[in-house]
């Protein structure tokens, strides 16, 4: 890991991240670091869990997000640790404790794949605290105008009914109706809103904190964009109940309406207020 080795550097994006809810970390990763993430990224595609889902198919264009892949975690690990990266996330949230608790991949590639809506990380898991963060790293260059675009400050404010995906509607709700406010429609009025986003080079990284708005821009014809996204539980992370998903959701689940990916394991036995430590987290501090 290669900058970010001063207490002032470090106080900087720790301000940041509390403040805006995001942060953009520059040449954090040595052509090392990067290799050990791209044999992660591949393993994970060449191991697709039952669970993968190809978002808004159509021929020519993949849209592809897979992630809980338990298998896949030695490689992650050895990368988080190797890199340097588990003691760089922890100094941003400020904690004297820290866990892997998964990641997520995309795949972009192919015909022109449309941007993925605005939603908040947070309102599909039942877990609350400052001490969250995500680490979003692409393996390929992401210009300003197809790059991950945030809304600073979002993660203190509301929490949105997040999105199910629907082609035809990106603000339609995830859980039933009434349970949480419904998704404003930001790509309908963006000049009411205050939106960053930063062009990425490998070895760059973006850690947000899953309450902040997020959005990502489309992926051109011709262009691949590989994408890790990792999540890390700091201290006072706590468990935190989730209404009801609404019946015919098909964000995660087969065809007979059953979820394929069961992670009712990893959340049974918490109260909400709980600190939230399942077995299946990964103890990297």
């Amino acid at each position: 890991m290669s900058t970010m080795n001063t207490a002032a550097n470090l106080r900087q994006a720790r301000d940041a991240f509390e403040k805006d809810g995001v942060v953009l970390l520059k040449g954090v990763f040595r052509a090392s670091d990067l290799a050990q993430a791209k044999d992660a990224f591949d393993w994970s595609i060449a191991h697709p869990t039952p669970a993968a889902q190809h978002y808004y198919p159509r021929p020519g264009a993949t849209f592809l997000q897979d992630s809980y892949n338990v298998a896949s975690w030695p490689y992650y690990t050895k990368f988080i640790t190797e890199s340097g990266l588990s003691s760089l996330v922890a100094g941003i949230l400020d904690t004297k404790q820290m866990w892997f608790f998964f990641e997520q991949i995309f795949l972009k590639s192919g015909d022109d794949v449309r941007r993925t809506p605005w939603h908040q990380d947070s309102p599909y898991l039942p877990v609350d605290g400052s001490q969250f963060a995500v680490v979003w790293m692409s393996l390929d260059p992401v210009s300003k105008a197809n790059a991950l675009e945030f809304i600073p400050g979002s993660h203190l404010g509301i929490s949105y009914n997040p999105t199910s995906f629907d082609p035809r509607d990106d603000t339609d709700p995830f859980f039933e109706e009434g349970s949480m406010p419904r998704l404003p429609d930001i790509e309908a009025d963006r000049g009411a809103w205050t939106i960053v986003s930063w062009a990425t080079e490998p070895g760059d990284a973006i850690v947000f904190h899953p309450g902040i708005m997020h959005g990502g821009a489309a992926t051109p014809a011709g262009t691949t964009r590989r994408t890790l996204s990792l999540r890390f539980l700091g201290d006072n992370v706590t468990y935190g109940d989730r209404p009801k998903m609404k019946a015919g959701s098909d964000v995660g689940v087969d065809k007979d309406g059953k979820p394929k990916r069961d992670m009712s394991s990893v959340y049974s036995g918490f109260k909400p207020g709980d600190s939230f430590r399942p077995k299946s987290l990964v103890r990297l501090l």
